[in-house]
């Protein structure tokens, strides 16, 4: 079930954001942390993905840019080839970088990185993870570096709208910036894959229209990591 809004005061220099969160993978269904590790869509994810697209052809999108991860470049293709638009990518769009827990399952990170893995559970917005090919970032450096690329992105496409594929962590980053959440708080919305989620930008800042948009797909999809 989606959640809507009652905001329907929108300028015709505003701009509309459909903000699509990636089809599964197979590391989302055994609940390992992805972070900047390049998954691929599993089976199921493809299906979501063309299940997307067949809901999206029809709608007036004027733009579709996608993370550079695959899991994100595979869904939004689906959409790109169902709209007859071309895909662009953009690396801001990433999920957050967890550094050294990638790859884990939880169990595994709380072993090996037992004082890490609580300041994370804790909802320490500046901690971060021990490092290892890449550089971990805090809560805090993710969640601007998401507003940042959302904000240049819908500033480049003034009264259009534009479809941005991603990952969870980003588009939790949205919905707490929309409706004002703490980040600190632990996440109460469900994140799920190959949902469509409605906002509009305008003025520097974010607004909510639709939430967990869902009827497009047959079977449940898994939520991304809390």
């Amino acid at each position: 079930m989606s959640l809507m809004t009652t905001n329907n005061d929108t300028k015709n220099n505003d701009t509309k954001l459909i903000l699509i969160r990636h089809g599964e993978t197979a590391w989302n269904a055994e609940r390992r942390l992805q972070g900047h590790l390049d998954i691929a869509l599993n089976a199921e994810g493809e299906r979501q993905a063309a299940a997307l697209a067949g809901a999206l052809a029809g709608e007036a999108i004027d733009a579709i840019v996608s993370s550079d991860l695959q899991r994100a470049r595979q869904t939004a293709q689906a959409v790109a080839q169902a709209t007859g638009l071309a895909l662009a990518t953009d690396a801001g769009l990433r999920e957050r970088c967890y550094g050294a827990f990638e790859g884990l399952l939880y169990a595994e990170i709380e072993q090996r990185f037992p004082a890490e893995f609580a300041a994370w559970q804790a909802r320490d917005i500046d901690a971060v993870m021990p490092p290892s090919a890449r550089t971990a970032e805090s809560f805090r450096q993710f969640y601007q570096r998401c507003l940042d690329t959302i904000g240049a992105l819908a500033a480049r496409h003034p009264g259009q709208t534009l479809a941005l594929v991603a990952h969870g962590g980003v588009l939790e980053c949205a919905y707490r910036a929309a409706c004002a959440l703490p980040l600190s708080t632990p996440r109460s919305f469900a994140v799920k894959n190959a949902s469509v989620n409605r906002f509009v930008y305008a003025d520097g800042k974010l607004a909510l229209s639709s939430w967990g948009e869902v009827a497009h797909l047959r079977t449940g999809a898994l939520d991304e990591l809390a």
